[in-house]
């Protein structure tokens, strides 16, 4: 019997040790498994740095690639496009004017009515509608077809109030977030779609010629006055309010900036005809691209898997469209080589199925638990993850989200510094005489990537103070708008009539 009891307790002894090897082994995996991760968020870390020293030569660089820009038509990456667009609102304008907004991810109508000063302004209606994902590939006729029937039912709605009662044709400024050539305020030709559109016909064609022939067919009363970039719209409404505006800066599904620029400037515009000495330009700086900019194998792999690979470095690492998959993909690259997520998910797997309202609402998830994070993981078959998982996730989108914010406040700086408003009291390609003491700059600013994500602005803003210093950074503002690309664009129409009827006077 005895015996019987030690061949038992042996074999318990024996099978104990075994279970605990086990476990051991397993707890010694996975913390091999978890050092794997932090190798890899530290890779990821130090790949995405944006020390001030690096930013600042990308400053420099923006700087010299504006100036290259200005001598001479594909002198730079930056295609600095002339928008003929030197009268900027000034609170005198009168009239009811409407405006229709295309841009990345939605499109906008409004109408706005003007009583001849600042505090007349009245946005009458405004509807704002997500753009079908059909029509992004689809044809150019079925594209502008659709913004005029969406016009027409926007003018039905009217009623007997409509502008038509009184035999007057509607003026309409359509405002465009993509590269346009224009050849006046209100015509243009397409350079090439960005933001996920892929409409191969249209590149070289007139824009504001294409959605007045759609509205012609409708048989709308509505004349297409002018054609806007959406950042000179978002300059027009900044301007109309505080005139120390001189720059503006779309932070949403793309980004794109644009200034005023003094016109003996723009070389490659030998006879610019305006009156002020003056011209907006548009940037375009999606396209800008340095060896300066931290380009990393996430960025370099969504570039290839892109519409327009080779092509909008810049805007690829501070878009709104593409943030959220540059989060994807890391936390893809860390299921791939540790199991920590579980099994690699195929819809983790989609390309941009993780949007940046996502990253947003992750990033700033101030629950204990962080649920929220949980929720977005689940979404992406990512379900059960431990809380150090999904703190890991938090880290992921604040390291991304830092270096978005981070670059975009070398390019809003890059502008300051050409313009000679970054303290240095000279700017880029300025004559010596134009030396003068640092004055208030508000700098218009519009988008749901700046507007709807804390920790963007915050990052942005700290990012700004640290490149031109607090003495100068006091001087700057950063001024936050909504609807103001839409709203500029159809005062900009409105001031664009009030110039023709000075003029004929």
């Amino acid at each position: 019997m005895g015996r019987v009891v030690v061949i038992l307790t042996t074999a318990a002894a024996v099978v104990a040790c075994s279970v605990a090897t086990v476990m051991v082994r397993r707890r010694v995996k996975r913390r091999r498994k978890w050092r794997k991760v932090v190798g890899l968020l530290k890779e990821l870390e130090e790949s995405f740095e944006t020390p001030l020293e690096r930013l600042r030569q990308m400053v420099d660089a923006i700087a010299v690639e504006m100036q290259a820009g200005l001598v001479s038509e594909g002198g730079s990456k930056l295609k600095m496009l002339l928008t003929f667009v030197d009268d900027l609102p000034n609170g005198s304008e009168r009239g009811t004017y409407y405006a229709l907004h295309l841009g990345g991810s939605y499109f906008r109508i409004i109408r706005v009515h003007l009583g001849g000063q600042r505090s007349s302004l009245e946005v009458q209606d405004i509807e704002r509608h997500s753009i079908p994902t059909s029509l992004l590939n689809s044809t150019s006729e079925v594209l502008f077809d659709f913004l005029a029937s969406s016009l027409q039912r926007f003018i039905e709605k009217e009623g007997h109030e409509s502008i038509s009662s009184q035999d007057v044709k509607r003026e309409l400024a359509f405002t465009f977030s993509f590269p346009v050539k224009q050849t006046s305020l209100s015509s243009g030709v397409l350079i090439k779609w960005t933001k996920g559109f892929a409409i191969s016909e249209m590149a070289g064609e007139d824009i504001a010629e294409c959605l007045q022939g759609a509205v012609d067919r409708r048989g709308l009363d509505i004349h297409v006055a002018a054609l806007v970039n959406d950042t000179v719209g978002a300059l027009s409404y900044g301007h109309y309010h505080d005139p120390d505006t001189i720059a503006a800066v779309v932070f949403g599904t793309g980004s794109n900036a644009c200034y005023l620029e003094r016109t003996d400037a723009i070389i490659k515009c030998q006879n610019p005809r305006t009156t002020s000495g003056s011209m907006v330009v548009n940037m375009e700086w999606g396209n800008f691209w340095s060896s300066r900019l931290p380009r990393t194998s996430y960025d370099i792999e969504l570039d290839a898997e892109s519409l327009n690979s080779n092509d909008m470095g810049f805007e690829k690492m501070i878009g709104g469209m593409y943030l959220g998959d540059i989060v994807r993909r890391v936390i893809l690259r860390m299921s791939q080589e540790s199991d920590i997520f579980g099994p690699i998910s195929s819809i983790l797997s989609t390309p941009f199925v993780l949007r940046t309202n996502s990253v947003s609402a992750m990033h700033e998830d101030d629950t204990p638990e962080l649920h929220e994070v949980a929720a977005i993981l689940k979404h992406l078959g990512v379900p059960k993850v431990p809380l150090k998982v999904r703190k890991l996730v938090v880290k992921i989108c604040d390291v991304v989200t830092r270096r978005a914010a981070r670059l975009a406040a070398a390019g809003i700086s890059g502008i300051l510094k050409k313009v000679g408003r970054d303290g240095s009291g000279e700017g880029v390609g300025r004559r010596r005489s134009d030396k003068q003491m640092m004055k208030r700059t508000v700098v218009a600013v519009e988008g749901g990537l700046y507007s709807n994500y804390k920790m963007f602005r915050e990052y942005m803003d700290e990012a700004l103070i640290g490149i031109l210093g607090e003495d100068v950074a006091r001087h700057v503002v950063i001024k936050a708008m909504e609807d103001g690309s839409s709203i500029g664009s159809a005062l900009l129409l409105a001031s664009s009539h009030s110039v023709r009827t000075i003029s004929n006077i």
